[in-house]
């Protein structure tokens, strides 16, 4: 398997830019239940304007995820760019009877959710200066953790069905897992797991322009019911390296978050796969409740 991703910078840190970005990039190759073997780094500086320096502490940052996911760095190609821009292309492999899917989620499955949501949020925050350095934190050391350990937890319970919440949002990506699985779905939003003033943010309008395309294309296939304004805002808030989400056997739910905890990582359930009933229309519907 093979993925690519990369990104502007989000933290003002140059290192820890370097592990959010690496993390991110080898998030795909662990939602499909595989383990990444090699990775090649793609650089845009702005030789003119920011110090080979500064580029080194972003190099250093990457290798240093590379080196805790046992994934090695075999090259790379950078070009002079108005803009410092930063990410892996990385090969993974996986056996082709345990690739999990996000289009094998059945009516039943309970949904698991590993990381808790809202870094576009104190991202924005903090290219405004408005993030409290608690948040920062907690939202820097969260973006760079890799989805290593649930990944394992998920291939040892035996999960089918998974996606790992990036760009589009928890909203987003579990609308692509309902439309390839023929199937609707119902989050609980009391039970989704917010970082510390992802909240707060989300009422004060601190919201990346990326959060609000997503809110409006998740308008088109979400039941909001009585979820507040902040609530739309935080299901459909653009992650940076979030965690995975996963459809699991309602009977094996409880051994997924007991595998979780086993690798130290957070598991929580945060709504079920239904039926996709008529009225949900071609692609199906997700309904807050």
């Amino acid at each position: 398997m093979q993925t690519v991703d990369f990104f502007t910078p989000i933290v003002d840190d140059a290192f820890d830019w370097g592990r959010i970005a690496a993390a991110n990039a080898l998030s795909d190759v662990y939602a499909m239940g595989g383990t990444p073997l090699t990775a090649l780094q793609l650089v845009g500086w702005p030789r003119d304007r920011l110090p080979f320096e500064l580029l080194g502490d972003v190099l250093e940052g990457g290798a240093a995820i590379l080196e805790e996911a046992g994934c090695t760095l075999v090259g790379g190609h950078s070009i002079d760019d108005t803009e410092p821009k930063y990410g892996l292309a990385v090969t993974g492999v996986v056996h082709p009877n345990e690739i999990v899917s996000n289009a094998t989620a059945r009516p039943g499955d309970a949904l698991v959710l590993t990381k808790p949501i809202g870094t576009g949020l104190i991202a924005t925050a903090i290219k405004r200066g408005v993030a409290e350095e608690i948040e920062t934190a907690t939202a820097i050391e969260l973006m760079a953790r890799l989805n290593a350990g649930a990944a394992r937890a998920m291939r040892r319970v035996g999960v089918e069905a998974a996606t790992d919440i990036t760009g589009f949002g928890l909203l987003g990506h579990l609308g692509e897992m309902i439309k390839a699985s023929e199937v609707s779905a119902e989050i609980e939003m009391g039970a989704v797991p917010l970082l510390p003033g992802a909240r707060r943010l989300a009422r004060a309008n601190v919201v990346p322009g990326g959060t609000q395309r997503n809110l409006t294309s998740a308008e088109r296939f979400t039941r909001f019911g009585d979820a507040l304004p902040e609530d739309r805002t935080l299901l459909a808030d653009a992650q940076t390296s979030g965690g995975l989400l996963m459809a699991v056997a309602a009977p094996l739910a409880q051994a997924l978050l007991q595998a979780l905890e086993d690798e130290k990582e957070s598991g929580v359930v945060v709504g079920r796969i239904v039926e996709r009933d008529f009225s949900d229309g071609p692609t199906g519907s997700i309904a807050v409740v």
